[in-house]
């Protein structure tokens, strides 16, 4: 039998637990957002400003759909880790394999839906006509490419959930050498413009998720399971959608405040457009530190939480807020200080208005960032004890402050009204999430000195 990977986080100090865990994630995130950005580069550099923006017209709503993929996978992992930390292997298994049915049918009816409504819906946000063909091409590839997010995704996180994040990690580095290698073969070798950066993410993301049956089939002998184990069960499925879909929801919730963004931008024109693709792929190169440490949360909260270890819940939710505010403050003065430079590997130096909106956007972004730090910690805590539900409402308070900035500042304030649309929302978000965090701890009687196993 293959030697066991699972990692126990019930046990040790939780700072170093959470740091040791999160460093893999981030590397992976990093990579995954290495490739996101080799797209963008790659496009802009070679095929120029219009190009870009054609990709960028789309990130939002890449940003719904992936997002709700992502977030739901990320849910259906949550059970997962929650009976490994109560040393329930049978019922981890069954929650495991009928996650597995569940994902299959989201991605064949996601992807059928979202290819079909995928002109209508850029045409919907007001995407410019000049760039609407690019933007069509690139968006309608990706959704094809969704089944290969989904698996992914999904293995992704019930590896986490078991305790490895070194795997995915290691995945992720491969699919971004492969994406770049295939950005550069398909635009600049056999010139398939956009399209042909969007095929390259889409393979190389079905790399990483072949890579990650393999893996699981290798060295998870926790997941080999009997017939019985692997047949769909009613009460698992329900369990999984009751925590899987309110985390996938939340993140479309906040996405759709991001498409009104996106929406309010694309009628700026296309130096606005292309200002703001590249602002965002700084920004979310950036912001990889808070979602990983988010998402090494709801794997530490989710095993804790089948230990019934709420003492130690609240002493790593203190240690990752910590953690996020350090990092910010390092972030701030690094973009302060080189945005600019950074922004140079999208578009050319002498387009000096959108290098100015970019360093713009970035200054005022930055300042705010140990305000998303909390937001990711604890949003991420409320999922791990399974309140996705709750959790939902702060992507509410996100989107009515997107929405609310799109319709009525940006359009008299224009490109600085753009600058101020997160901060705002992250703000929001945080109003809802710190006391919703206290109560359910109080709740719970998680204020207690220490809590005893379940």
């Amino acid at each position: 039998m293959a030697k066991s990977m699972t990692q126990d986080m019930t046990v040790g100090t939780p700072y170093r637990l959470i740091l040791r865990f999160t460093l893999p994630i981030l590397c992976g995130s990093l990579f995954q957002q290495l490739y996101n950005m080799a797209d963008a580069m790659i496009v802009g550099r070679y095929l120029g400003i219009r190009a870009l923006s054609s990709v960028g017209a789309s990130s939002s709503l890449i940003f719904l759909i992936i997002g709700f993929c992502t977030g739901m996978c990320t849910g259906f992992a949550i059970p997962v880790a929650q009976s490994l930390g109560a040393g329930k292997y049978s019922q981890m298994r069954k929650f495991a394999f009928n996650s597995f049915y569940l994902s299959g049918i989201f991605a064949v009816v996601i992807t059928v839906v979202t290819a079909v409504f995928c002109r209508d819906i850029l045409i919907l946000i007001r995407t410019p006509e000049s760039i609407l063909q690019g933007a069509w091409d690139y968006l309608f590839v990706i959704f094809l490419g969704i089944p290969f997010t989904i698996l992914y995704n999904l293995l992704a996180s019930i590896l986490r959930a078991l305790g490895d994040s070194k795997s995915p990690f290691l995945f992720l580095t491969a699919a971004a050498v492969i994406n770049i290698v295939l950005d550069l073969l398909f635009i600049t070798v056999f010139n398939w413009g956009v399209m042909g950066a969007a095929i390259a993410t889409i393979t190389s993301q079905a790399v990483s998720g072949g890579l990650c049956i393999r893996c699981i089939v290798r060295k998870f002998p926790e997941l080999k399971a009997d017939s019985e184990e692997r047949r769909p069960t009613k009460r698992h499925m329900l369990k999984l959608l009751n925590l899987g879909l309110p985390m996938g929801l939340q993140t479309s919730i906040t996405a759709i405040g991001s498409i009104m963004l996106q929406s309010a931008v694309n009628h700026l024109g296309e130096v606005s457009v292309a200002s703001y693709t590249a602002a965002l792929k700084i920004k979310y190169l950036f912001l990889s530190v808070f979602e990983a440490v988010g998402t090494a949360m709801a794997t530490y909260v989710g095993q804790n939480l089948g230990a019934g270890r709420l003492d130690r819940i609240r002493e790593g939710v203190r240690s990752a807020i910590l953690i996020q505010c350090i990092y910010a403050v390092a972030a701030a003065i690094v973009l302060h200080l080189g945005g600019r430079y950074i922004a140079m590997l999208f578009v050319d130096g002498t387009e000096t208005e959108v290098l100015d909106n970019v360093q713009m956007f970035l200054n005022i972004s930055s300042m705010f960032y140990i305000m998303l730090g909390v937001l990711w910690v604890l949003r991420s805590a409320i999922q791990g004890m399974g309140y996705g539900k709750s959790a939902i409402f702060s992507g509410v308070s996100e989107m009515v402050a997107r929405t609310a900035m799109s319709l009525f500042f940006i359009p008299q304030m224009m490109f600085l009204g753009v600058c101020w649309t997160d901060q705002i929302a992250w703000m929001a978000a945080d109003l809802f999430l710190i006391p919703a965090y206290l109560f359910i701890i109080y709740k719970r009687g998680g204020f207690r000195k220490k809590i005893p196993a379940a």
